[in-house]
């Protein structure tokens, strides 16, 4: 099955990401937490802050794709999800939002976003995501009470999702991006001693 790059064309305005969308199931398979407010105040014992913390893009993972009768496979390079969260919050588009990739909704913000430079002192890390180095996470404020208390608490929607244009580079990255083609690129390489005799 062909894997396939998408880069960003930064000649051309259209590409980028456009949106963030609560999902299901997020391609990139990684769900997000809701984080609680502990707060003691005078008349209220817990209020919650209605904050989702989670993956939105994770660099040179496989996400599985079907066109028609075409499947194949998409990744995002480290640089390439790098620029994105740049040209995301540059663009502006931080409260761009919809719900399953189909409805626009109003009410979500995205108020925090970073990139994962450290295996142990990364904020993912104190929230028990183990996502790897060049990771764009980010924190999501939901204004919204109705898709918070129908689709966020009751565990209808569990991962963030992007939405934009990107351009495609037919070429396989420079390492293994996953531990199925290590393994894969073992056996041809022994397949390929016992064919040439070396």
């Amino acid at each position: 099955m062909r894997i396939v790059e998408l880069i960003l064309d930064e000649d051309n305005e259209a590409t980028g990401i456009d949106a963030i969308s609560i999902v299901e199931s997020p391609a990139i398979e990684e769900d997000f937490i809701a984080l609680n407010n502990q707060e003691i105040n005078l008349t209220e014992v817990s209020k919650e802050k209605k904050i989702l913390m989670g993956a939105l893009l994770i660099p040179n993972k496989p996400i599985y794709r079907r066109n028609g009768e075409d499947e194949y496979y998409i990744y995002f390079s480290k640089d390439t999800v790098l620029k994105a969260s740049q040209m995301y919050l540059m663009k502006g588009n931080q409260s761009n939002a919809t719900l399953e990739h189909q409805y626009e909704v109003n009410g979500l913000t995205l108020v925090e976003s970073w990139i994962v430079e450290d295996e142990v002192h990364d904020k993912s890390r104190k929230y028990g995501m183990k996502v790897p180095i060049g990771t764009w996470m980010g924190t999501v404020k939901v204004n919204n009470d109705t898709l918070w208390q129908e689709f966020v608490k009751t565990g209808k929607v569990k991962g963030f999702s992007i939405e934009g244009y990107f351009a495609d580079k037919m070429e396989r990255p420079k390492e293994p991006i996953n531990d199925m083609e290590v393994e894969a690129e073992k056996h041809l390489s022994e397949i390929k001693k016992i064919i040439y005799n070396k």
